[in-house]
């Protein structure tokens, strides 16, 4: 029985999943309980771009989820893990190489609920530094962070998991909500900070380095008004160019 489930939702990953799993190969080998006690499920969204045999072929379970939500995606994905501790990566990214080793230490402290790891991106510009640097004060005070998302499975389950209904943000409702269930018995959010994982850039590299800035402007009005929302939804997560 695996004593850690990793979940990669992907759509049409062909391109990125490659070096996420190169990464994934060397953090198994590095986890003091054995590679074998990691195992690594993709959860894949009707991609046509040869996702699902590229990560069959590579070892990982693969499930199938056709709902066009996020949040609904990586449920799909923890509904089929046997770890006691699931975690959450997204497939354009790569890990630490101690992840699992950090990630099992924390979840053996009976004061933590559940966390995330952190990140760097993977390239640096003064509109990306400053986005990040943005972010930082928010981290600090609430604990969310970006990078590995993990919890226990019992906790995971308690929250009614992801919101498969959002189409964006569900991952910080996530840790929004475990961080709430965790004040009714003294557990709080940790930030694996020993294992940060490397973020992509490919919004920035598609969208800009700077776009942020304007995007922020743009969602009260996204807020306010639900067909800009969804056509903001659409372009961003849903329909992109891959």
């Amino acid at each position: 029985m695996p004593v850690i489930s990793l979940i990669i939702p992907c759509y049409n990953e062909a391109a990125f999943l490659p070096r996420l799993l190169t990464s994934v190969d060397a953090a198994r080998r590095a986890f003091a309980a054995g590679a074998e006690s990691v195992e690594v499920i993709v959860s894949d969204n009707a991609s046509t771009d040869g996702t699902a045999q590229l990560a069959a072929d590579h070892g990982c379970r693969v499930v199938s989820s056709t709902v066009r939500r996020i949040g609904a995606v990586r449920n799909a994905g923890a509904a089929a893990a046997r770890g006691g501790i699931l975690a959450f990566i997204d497939a354009d990214s790569q890990i630490h190489v101690e992840t699992f080793n950090v990630i099992a230490a924390l979840m053996a402290r009976p004061d933590a609920i559940g966390g995330a790891t952190g990140g760097t991106m993977e390239r640096w510009s003064a509109g990306i530094a400053l986005t990040y640097a943005m972010f930082v004060p928010i981290v600090w005070a609430t604990k969310m962070d970006i990078g590995v998302v993990f919890c226990r499975r019992a906790d995971f389950e308690a929250i009614g998991g992801y919101d498969g209904d959002m189409q964006f943000a569900e991952d910080v409702k996530f840790l929004w909500d475990l961080r709430r269930r965790g004040r009714l018995d003294g557990r709080r959010l940790v930030r694996a900070r020993a294992a940060k994982a490397i973020a992509s850039t490919r919004k920035f590299d598609q969208f800009g380095d700077w776009h942020y800035l304007t995007m922020f402007l743009k969602l009260p009005w996204h807020a306010l008004n639900r067909r800009a929302r969804q056509a903001f939804a659409d372009q961003y997560w849903y329909k992109p160019d891959r």
